[in-house]
């Protein structure tokens, strides 16, 4: 599958892309969509996996780093700005939209993990985007706040809270602030810490099924409070009438955000499970990505159109 390496601005930072164009000739310009990839993932990911499948299905598709993270420009790095992720998102429509080979009247948004809340959010910002789909849904502000199964101890995000605070008094007075680590050291105080999902993340991103070296090992404090003031679910029923389609595992503990996201659509929407499958496995499981991938080039092929 062709992969272009390229780059485009997003409120003056540099993203870096990958652009993935069928091999199949074509009449005319094609529908294209933005892949973007979960919290602490890079564009070689599953965003990036995702982009090619949907590629071999006729679509143009741009898998991206967010700013700040992976081959993008922007300073802190590992800083994860909910803001900022949206415009991105906002920002690769535009690249898009000047292609030859796009056409502009047929762009779509698939974000997997956290960037299915932030293109959710996208979307309802951006009349462009004519659908929306997301893979594992997870929204980072509520997970930070409520945790991954929405029954966090409240006193874990006050924590964190304070832990940001005093990094940045820490940088005021030219200190290192540090970082906060994403993953504990083994797999096995990742299973204590966080279940099955901490488990399943650790599995994927601190081992050789998924590891990549730009992947963030560490957020900026910063990430935590701006957090604190972001809802990327705000902007959903604004979508309507335009469709939106949420993918999720049939045992991920986080489906309660895509439940609540699809709670929300004002528009044509379906919630759709497949059978077997945690958060993490429709990252890069082939027996879980397969059907997904069907569902979405279908999802897409239908919405897609020049009506």
């Amino acid at each position: 599958m062709p992969r272009t390496t390229v780059r485009f601005d997003s409120a003056g930072l540099s993203l870096a892309g990958h652009l993935y164009t069928p091999q199949a000739p074509a009449p005319g310009p094609r529908p294209a969509l933005v892949v973007g990839h979960p919290g602490t993932g890079v564009k070689e990911q599953a965003s990036g996996t995702y982009a090619r499948r949907m590629a071999e299905r006729g679509f143009v598709a741009l898998a991206f780093d967010a700013a700040f993270q992976g081959e993008s420009g922007g300073l802190p790095r590992g800083l994860e700005d909910p803001a900022q992720r949206v415009e991105d998102f906002k920002a690769a429509v535009s690249y898009l939209t000047a292609l030859d080979e796009v056409d502009a009247e047929r762009i779509g948004l698939l974000g997997i993990c956290a960037s299915g809340a932030y293109a959710l959010a996208a979307t309802g910002a951006d009349p462009r985007v004519r659908a929306v789909a997301a893979v594992s849904t997870a929204e980072p502000a509520r997970q930070f706040r409520l945790g991954a199964d929405g029954a966090q101890d409240p006193a874990v995000f006050r924590a964190l809270l304070e832990a940001a605070a005093a990094a940045r008094s820490a940088a005021a007075r030219g200190e290192d602030p540090g970082a906060l680590s994403v993953f504990p050291e083994t797999a096995e105080q990742a299973l204590a810490l966080g279940g099955r999902h901490g488990a399943d993340g650790f599995a994927y991103y601190r081992t050789p099924r998924g590891w990549h070296e730009r992947s963030a090992k560490t957020l900026a404090w910063e990430s935590v409070d701006r957090m604190a003031l972001h809802d990327a679910f705000l902007a959903v029923p604004l979508i309507g009438p335009r469709p939106i389609l949420q993918i999720i595992g049939e045992h991920a503990v986080t489906a309660w955000m895509a439940v609540e996201a699809h709670q929300r659509a004002t528009g044509p929407k379906e919630l759709h499970r497949i059978e077997g499958a945690g958060h993490v496995d429709l990252y890069d499981r082939e027996q879980y990505v397969a059907p997904a991938v069907d569902k979405l080039a279908a999802f897409f092929t239908a919405h897609l159109t020049t009506g």
